[in-house]
Order: C-alpha cells, then structure tokens, then sequence
C-alpha cells in the first residue's frame, strides 16, 4: 500500500518534542499496517527530525541542553536569522 498525505503539525517553541501521538492521528491508515516505511519531510527553515529510544525523559532534556549550549540564540557565527530571535527560555515547555 502507498500512501502520501500533507499534515500540519502544531507550532512549537525552540525546544526537542515527541511529535508521534500527533503524526499517527493526522494518518489513521497507520493502524492497518503491521510494518512499514514513514517518510517525513518537514518543511521548515531550522527544524529537524531526530529517532531516539522513548525510554526516558532525560534523554530529550539531555539533547535539548546539549543543542541550546551548542547553538545558542544571537550567536555571530550563524547566519541564519530568518524566524527572528527565540522568544521562549531554552528547556521552557510553555511559550
């Protein structure tokens, strides 16, 4: 079965979110298949997806300090600035 769809995912502060529960309901034919292949294609300037094991919590608190001190907001040395400065505190879960 091939399938192809468009969803808009909510928008979201700076930060590393579980967006799963949010894909499988915008594309309830997932239910029906047992195995499968998912592209997803975000088209978005500066945003990206990552896998990682759900297991525990700290593993997205580790990766979002881990970018947050990497790449930190109004750093001179990259360019890209289109979205404007980040209005949410880094880790911060309410925007």
């Amino acid at each position: 079965m091939w399938s192809r769809a468009t969803i808009a995912l909510a928008p979201r502060p700076r930060g590393v979110h579980l967006v799963t529960a949010e894909v499988v309901e915008a594309l309830p034919a997932l239910a029906r298949l047992q195995i499968g292949l998912l592209h997803l294609f975000i088209r978005h300037t500066s945003a990206s997806l990552a896998l990682n094991e759900n297991a525990s919590p700290e593993v997205r608190t580790d990766l979002e300090g881990w970018l947050s001190r990497a790449v930190r907001d109004g750093d001179p040395a990259f360019a890209h600035s289109l979205e404007g400065p980040t209005t949410c505190p880094p880790m911060s879960r309410r925007c």
